[in-house]
This record gives structure tokens, C-alpha cells and sequence, in this order.
């Protein structure tokens, strides 16, 4: 097998693996029951299957134009998801649409209680 064709494989394994994770985290988004877990489910495996999809992507067209277009791309990716899924959860907590009795520790509620400090 020459060196193109190993390539070529491994682009197809890499496309597969991440379109799996995309995949696991729709999946997991419709199936769990509560905020945690789906927001869980649906910013690390579906960044994760971006990045590797974005590899293969790199790989099998191997231009460095085509590298500094992706880049940007999973760096936005890297910075946004877990942002949104900062401000579902803290949103979901005001909202009061989660299990109290799963958190371990709940520094929100310990945050609440006390007054801000007086500015002067």
C-alpha cells in the first residue's frame, strides 16, 4: 500500500470517529433527563467530532491554506461551546429546571445568600 492510500484511510477513520461523536452527542442531548448531563453530552463530544473532522479535513487535502482556515474554526469552537453551555446551566439554575439533590456542592446557592460587598 503506498503512503497516499494509508492517508486516505486514515481520513476515512478519522471522518467516521468524528461523525460518531456528533452522532453520541445528538443522541445524548435527546435522551438524558436533565440540564447537566445534556449540556455534558452536547459540548464535548460533538467539539470533540469537530476537531476530528477538521483533522481529516487537513489531512486529506494537505494545503496550509486549507490548515489556517480550520484553525479559527475549532478555536471558535473551543470558546463558544463551553461558553453557551455556561449560560444554559446558570440560566437553568435560576430557573430552578434541574435536580437539586444531584449536585454535590452548590456554590451558586452559597453565593445568593450572601450580600455583595459594598463598593466604596
Amino acid at each position: 500500500m503506498s503512503v497516499d492510500a494509508w492517508i486516505e484511510l486514515a481520513v476515512m477513520l478519522l471522518v467516521l470517529l468524528g461523525a460518531l461523536l456528533c452522532l453520541t452527542a445528538s443522541i445524548g442531548v435527546l435522551r438524558f433527563r436533565d440540564v447537566p448531563t445534556r449540556l455534558h453530552a452536547a459540548t464535548k463530544p460533538q467539539v470533540l467530532g469537530l476537531l476530528v473532522i477538521c483533522l481529516a479535513i487537513a489531512l486529506s487535502l494537505r494545503s496550509w491554506a486549507v490548515v489556517a482556515f480550520i484553525v479559527p474554526i475549532v478555536m471558535m469552537q473551543f470558546a463558544t461551546a463551553p461558553l453557551s453551555a455556561h449560560m444554559v446551566g446558570r440560566q437553568a439554575y435560576r430557573n430552578g429546571t434541574y435536580d437539586r439533590q444531584d449536585l454535590v456542592v452548590d456554590e451558586l446557592a452559597q453565593a445568593q445568600e450572601t450580600p455583595p460587598a459594598a463598593g466604596g
